[in-house]
């Protein structure tokens, strides 16, 4: 995978998150909020969250091979 497919790849879980994260205040704010759809929507920012970073990581690996080559 290339530096730029990482971080095209990282820009798309970004959005993912940013859906979660206007879920998760559409929720704060309606009455009824359902507390296990929360606590779902958090654990799943936590795991965009990992992989955002790990797509990151890869790109930086691979702009530095590409630098080194």
């Amino acid at each position: 995978m290339s530096s730029d497919e990482a971080l095209t790849r990282a820009e798309e879980l970004l959005a993912r998150v940013e859906a979660v994260r206007t879920e998760i205040e559409q929720l704060s704010e309606g009455e009824g909020g359902s507390p296990d759809r929360a606590i779902e929507l958090l654990g799943e920012l936590s795991e965009l969250a990992k992989a955002v970073e790990e797509e990151l990581t890869r790109a930086q690996r691979e702009a530095e091979a590409d630098a080194q080559s």
